[in-house]
């Protein structure tokens, strides 16, 4: 699976109709108001492990296929 920044997942999920909500820390929240799901992304200058997108993605409910 490609490796991939947090600022370009926080841009896909802005895309798909999440809204950043505040940030705290190192941490960007984004809220869905449709599903009324929240999810935080860790928004570090190193790619995201596999383990933290995979997370990610199971919170929002989309799939790796998703991110091609």
């Amino acid at each position: 699976m490609k490796q991939y920044k947090s600022e370009e997942i926080k841009k896909f999920l802005i895309n798909k109709w999440w809204q950043e909500t505040h940030q705290k820390g190192s941490h960007c929240y984004l809220y869905n108001p449709q599903t009324k799901k929240l999810t935080t992304i860790p928004m570090h200058a190193k790619d995201l492990k596999i383990g933290t997108l995979l997370a990610i993605l199971r919170q929002t409910g989309l799939t790796k296929n998703d991110l091609l």
